[in-house]
């Protein structure tokens, strides 16, 4: 097979491109990224308690196992 040759894009094409493609993103509202915002810290804060007492009770666990060697 043979390889093709890829010819090589000029900056002010790039940036063309670029420009193009950002055009087509849908960004988000300012409601949206706070609704977001607000998600994420509310499951940062859900997975912190919960890693929380995991870690507390594997840590009792573990000084139980120590207190019987």
């Amino acid at each position: 097979m043979a390889e093709e040759k890829k010819s090589r894009t000029s900056p002010a094409e790039f940036m063309n491109q670029v420009r193009s493609e950002t055009s087509k993103v849908v960004w988000p509202t300012r409601e949206e990224t706070i609704r977001t915002a607000i998600f994420v810290f509310i499951m940062m804060v859900i997975l912190s308690l919960f890693f929380l007492g995991v870690d507390s009770v594997f840590s009792a666990i573990v000084s139980w196992l120590l207190t019987l060697a």
